[in-house]
This record gives structure tokens, sequence and C-alpha cells, in this order.
């Protein structure tokens, strides 16, 4: 079947990381830009990149990006001013990437902001080490240097997708609710959407099943996407945005001093802090709450009114249940107060099961919760697109759609995804999600909860963050 080519890329295209979501990346590439293979390359200091990547008669530069070289190795590869940079990488700082790129007149996109090496261990202050900080110098980035070469943050399946996610199910809501309001034409407008509908926050709410025949191994950390980024986000503070209908603070609960004031932190880390949330397949569930941009971009986004007493903003957090060989990996972990030394993402061919329940739950209106993403699964992701299962599949299709908007919107400046047009993004994306639907359940978390053990939970509003944290 032909694929649709979304316009040319002039210029170098260079993917910094070749783990497997680089491995993803680069076949949608190929497929649907129009450029010169000449001028592609990738940027991955691992020994194991060079033969698959000279099977394919691509260029590797077999080196890590530092704070020390990355000006001289980038400078030399856009040397003209045109191209697309695609950062797909860990341990390199984004916001120095994209400031450089944007000088050099280079389109970039990324999928997290991410600091350079040894910033999520060695950084002392917690607060630091919250994404709230990492976008805010992205933020402030933005405030102080408006316009330009487009510059895409955080844009994979979430934070990104998710984004769109909420958009999207937003309007579907009012359609249901017989209001039937015009899509809306900015950031206020959406909003007040919001607001006027009365959702009172979001989950962003995933459920991993992919699973293979053989066993997890003691001492190793299996995943379905990139362990690194996993265990980095895994330990940093759980942080959440915090929404006007929250009436209980958590006692180890942080607020910040600076910037947007749409979010808090718990002195704890994310990859242990369960939350009750619900997904269609398994329905009622606990997840972690590990961190993510997009739980401060979307509370952030939707704010209406003065940032520091707003008259609405929604609470938002991710509430993850990975593979279930994650958990047990992510249990030896913090059990043995040590990471393991070995890693291994699960392969497209050796999941013999499951898929990646991924979508955004709006809840708190008169139709209690919507939940609304993709229901994507391995064996169909195999038959879409090569070398990544349902979990890279959702976030590679991400990162597609987020370069054509960035082709055909060069001039925009730093964005996230809450910015960027969600109906052009999604109709990119959509080939590749599998099943996308809406939801919409009476569940809501005092439901199953153990009589034998009663809690400190509040009745008088089922969907207070206080009954959502799991105790």
């Amino acid at each position: 079947m032909a694929q649709p080519v979304y316009g040319r890329i002039d210029g170098p295209i260079v993917l910094i990381g070749y783990g497997s979501i680089g491995k993803g990346t680069l076949p949608l590439i190929e497929r649907h830009f129009d450029y010169d293979p000449t001028q592609l390359s990738v940027i991955d200091p691992n020994d194991a990149t060079a033969p698959l990547l000279a099977e394919q008669g691509i260029t590797h530069h077999q080196i890590a990006l530092t704070e020390g070289n990355y000006r001289e190795i980038l400078g030399g590869l856009f040397p003209d001013g045109c191209g697309f940079c695609v950062n797909l990488s860990v341990d390199t700082s984004s916001l120095d990437l994209m400031k450089l790129c944007r000088q050099l007149g280079v389109l970039y996109i990324d999928t997290v902001v991410e600091p350079w090496a040894g910033f999520y261990f060695e950084t002392t202050d917690n607060a630091q080490r919250t994404n709230y900080a990492l976008r805010q110098r992205v933020r402030d980035e933005k405030a102080a240097n408006p316009g330009g070469v487009t510059a895409v943050s955080c844009c994979g399946a979430n934070p990104g997708m998710v984004s769109w996610f909420v958009k999207e199910g937003l309007m579907i809501l009012s359609r249901d609710l017989g209001r039937d309001d015009p899509v809306p034409a900015d950031r206020a407008g959406w909003a007040r959407l919001m607001q006027n509908l009365g959702v009172k926050g979001v989950h962003i709410a995933e459920r991993d099943t992919q699973a293979r025949a053989k066993p997890r191994p003691r001492d190793v950390f299996v995943n379905t996407w990139s362990v690194e980024g996993f265990i980095a986000e895994g330990f940093q503070p759980a942080e959440l945005g915090w929404g006007t209908h929250e009436t209980w603070f958590p006692e180890n609960g942080n607020r910040h001093d600076t910037g947007c004031q749409a979010g808090i932190w718990l002195d704890r880390p994310g990859a242990i802090t369960r939350v009750h949330t619900w997904c269609p397949t398994p329905g009622p569930q606990f997840g972690f709450l590990v961190t993510h941009n997009e739980a401060i971009s979307i509370s952030d986004y939707y704010t209406v009114g003065d940032p520091a007493a707003p008259d609405f903003r929604p609470t938002c957090h991710y509430a993850y249940h990975p593979c279930d060989d994650a958990v047990l990996s992510l249990h030896e972990m913090f059990g043995a107060g040590r990471q393991q030394q070995s890693h291994e993402i699960l392969e497209p061919d050796e999941i013999m099961t499951g898929s990646d329940e991924l979508g955004v739950l709006l809840y708190g209106h008169a139709k209690n919760a919507l939940w609304f993403g993709s229901r994507l699964s391995n064996e169909e992701a195999k038959t879409l697109a090569p070398h990544q299962n349902a979990t890279g599949l959702q976030v590679t299709s991400a990162v597609l759609a987020g370069m054509v908007w960035a082709l055909e919107n060069p001039q925009a400046g730093i964005v996230e995804t809450d910015e960027m047009d969600h109906v052009r993004c999604l109709e990119v994306q959509r080939p590749y999600l599998g099943p996308v639907e809406a939801h919409y359940t009476d569940w809501t978390p005092l439901q199953d909860r153990w009589e034998h053990f009663p809690e400190d939970i509040d009745d008088s509003d089922p969907w207070q963050f206080r009954n959502v944290l799991a105790t």
C-alpha cells in the first residue's frame, strides 16, 4: 500500500540515539519524507549500533554527545543553516541542543526534557530533580526568545500524543453532553471548555500487558522501552499537576516557589508511589505515579485565571502500569537498593501476547469519567511498521506527527504538544495507533476498597487526589 509522503526535508537529518525508539523512528522517516539519503546520519556511542546502520548504508557517528563537544559536533553536521535534528537519546541536554539548533536554523524535536548525564542521581535537591523544574527552564527560554525556528519539546506518546487525546476527548465529551461546543481557537478557549464541561482532572492511564514466554531472569531489568529512561524517571520525585478542586494536601507534598505554579511534588520516588486508576481492559487498577512532563504541561495549559490563584486548573498525573516484567524489575531494584546491571527490552518477535493501552481518563464531569486512547496490540504493531513493539510505535508515530507539524510550521518557535494542532497531528499518527476508542465508566476511586481496612478518604468528592493516592 502506498504511504503518504508529507514533505521534503532539505539538508541533513541527524538522529541522536539509536535505541528502541531510534530504531523505530528511522523507518517512519524513510517512509514518509522526501530527503537526500546521503544526508541522513545517526549519533550513538553504542558499539552494537555500527553493524545495524552499516547494513542500511547510514552514516554512524559513534560518539557520545557531551556538554563539552555537542556544539562542535552538531555545528559540523549542520553547516548550512537547514535540516532536522531528531533527539531520541538519554543523557543529552534537550535545552542545550534545542538552543543550538535554533541558532543554526535547524528544526528540532525531542520526546522528553532530558538533562546531561549524571543529573538525575547526582543532584541532591529534589525540587530541582523534578520535571517541573526541567520544563520550566524550557518555558523560560521560550519566553526569553519567542518565535524563530521551530523546536518541538516532548513529543512522544506521553508526553506528546496524550495532549492531543485530551483535546479530542474534550470534543467527544462536549458532543455526548449535548453541547456541541465549537473547537476552541486558542489556549484560553480550551481551558474554558474544560472548565465548562466540569472536568476536574486527567489521568494519563496506561496498562501494558505485553509479555514473552521466557521468564524474567533475576538481576535483569526487563521493559518494553528504554530501561535507562524508565529508571531515571522512576527515581525522580512523584509529581503531578495540582487542581483547584483539591481540598487536601499530602503530608509529603511540596509546592514550587517559581514558575507556572501548576504542579506539586512528593518527597518519594514515583516508581514506588501507587495510585488508583482505570483502563478499559483491566478496569480498576493500580498505576505508578511516575513523573512526566505532560502532568505539568496539561495542568498549566488548561489553567483559567491568575496562575498563582486560578479560577480553574485540573489535576493531572501519570498512572502507569508497565508490563509485568517491568513491575517485577522495579520490585527487585528498590528491594535490593541497587540497579540491575543487565537490561533487556522486549523485542516484537519475542512478545507472545499483549498490548499497550494508553489514553487519558477525563474525570469529575456529569458522565463521571471518559477514557480516550490507543489500544494497540503487539501483533498489530508488527504489521504496521518494523523494529518496534506496541509501546515503541505509539512513541515513534508521535515523533513522526511532530516532525510533519514542524515541517509545516517551521517558524513556530519552541512549542509543546498542547500548543499544536491536535487534529493535524492525530491525522498523521492515527494509522499507527490501532483501535483509538472512547469508553465511559462509572468507576471512581471510592469503589472496590477493602472494607476490612478503613482508609482516610473523602466520601464527599470521589475524585479528590486523597482518594486516588493508594495508602
